[in-house]
C-alpha cells in the first residue's frame, strides 16, 4: 500500500530547508517531552555514549508521539539487531556511528528496511501503536525511516565515495570531534587537515545526492555551514541547554571537584 504520511524531517530537507536536533543524553522522560515542544525538528536520543536504555527510549516515544519533534536514536554499533531494537520502539530515524566502510554503510541501510529492500526483522508490534500510519506500518516505515550514518574516522574519508554511493542512506553526518581525533588532531577543530577531510565528505555527498549534517552550537554556525551545503544539525544536549539558560540569568557555574 502506498504510504500517505511523509516524514516531516525528510520533507523539509527535500524542500532545501535545514533541520535542527537536540541531543538527549539523560534518562529523563519529562525533559525529553519538554524539549520536543521547543521548536527542534528531532530528538537525537544518544544511546552510544549515554545511560539511556531501551525502556527509556520507548517511554520517550510514547511521551512525544503527539509533539512536533521526531524521535531518532543513535545505536552503539552498526548491527542489524541494534537498529531493529530501536525501530521496534517506534523511532522514525536511526543514527549509525563509525560508518567507515562501504560494508558498514550497506549494513546500516539494510537494517532500516524490510525484505526484499533490506534485512529488518518483522516484530514491530509496539512501533505500530505510535506510528502515524499504524495500519500500513511496513510500507510506511520502509519509505520514511530516516537513515543517518556518521563519518568520524579517517578510514571513512578514504572510503567516502563508496559510502556515499550506498542506496538507502539519507544523511552523511560528520562527527567532527571524533574525526579530528582520528586524524591525530586531538579534537581540535580549526585545522586545515580536518577542513580538507570535511571538504571531501561534502563533495561526495553532493555527488551522490545525500543530505549533509554536522554539529552546530549557534545560529551563526548554522548559517555558516548552510552555505557549505549542510542541512542537518545537531545542537546542544538537554544539559547544555540548562547551562545556557543559567548563563542567560547571569549565574556563574561552580566547577565540580572530584572527591578522590
Amino acid at each position: 500500500m502506498q504510504p500517505k504520511w511523509k516524514h516531516p524531517v525528510r520533507a523539509k530537507l527535500q524542500a532545501g530547508e535545514s533541520v535542527l536536533g537536540v541531543t538527549i543524553s539523560t534518562p529523563s522522560i519529562e525533559v525529553a517531552a519538554l524539549v520536543a515542544t521547543l521548536g527542534f525538528d528531532f530528538l537525537w536520543v544518544e544511546m552510544e555514549h549515554s545511560p539511556v536504555t531501551l525502556e527509556t527510549l520507548r517511554s520517550i516515544v510514547l511521551a512525544t508521539r503527539s509533539l512536533p519533534a521526531a524521535v531518532f536514536a543513535r545505536v552503539p554499533v552498526i548491527e542489524l539487531w541494534t537498529a531493529k531494537r530501536m525501530m521496534d520502539q517506534g523511532v522514525s530515524g536511526v543514527i549509525f556511528p563509525f560508518a567507515s566502510t562501504g560494508e558498514r554503510a550497506r549494513t546500516a541501510a539494510a537494517a532500516c528496511r524490510y525484505p526484499p529492500l533490506g534485512k529488518r526483522g518483522s516484530g514491530a508490534g509496539l512501533a505500530t501503536t505510535t506510528w502515524p500510519e499504524p495500519d500500513n506500518y511496513y510500507d510506511s516505515a520502509d519509505e520514511n525511516m530516516m537513515t543517518m550514518i556518521v563519518i568520524e574516522e579517517a578510514l571513512a574519508v578514504e572510503n567516502i565515495e563508496e559510502i556515499a554511493a550506498t542506496p538507502g542512506i539519507d544523511v552523511l553526518f560528520i562527527g567532527t570531534s571524533d574525526l579530528s581525533f582520528s586524524l591525530g588532531l586531538r579534537g581540535r577543530q580549526e585545522e586545515p587537515l580536518l577542513d580538507e577531510a570535511i571538504a571531501k565528505v561534502v563533495a561526495a555527498a553532493k555527488k551522490h545526492g545525500k543530505f549533509l549534517g554536522r554539529p552546530a552550537w549557534s545560529p551563526e554556525l548554522v548559517a555558516q555551514y548552510r552555505e557549505q551545503g549542510f542541512q542537518v544539525f545537531q545542537s546542544h544536549t538537554e544539559l547544555g541547554l540548562i547551562r545556557l539558560g543559567a548563563k542567560a540569568l547571569g549565574l556563574k557555574e561552580v566547577p565540580v571537584k572530584a572527591l578522590y
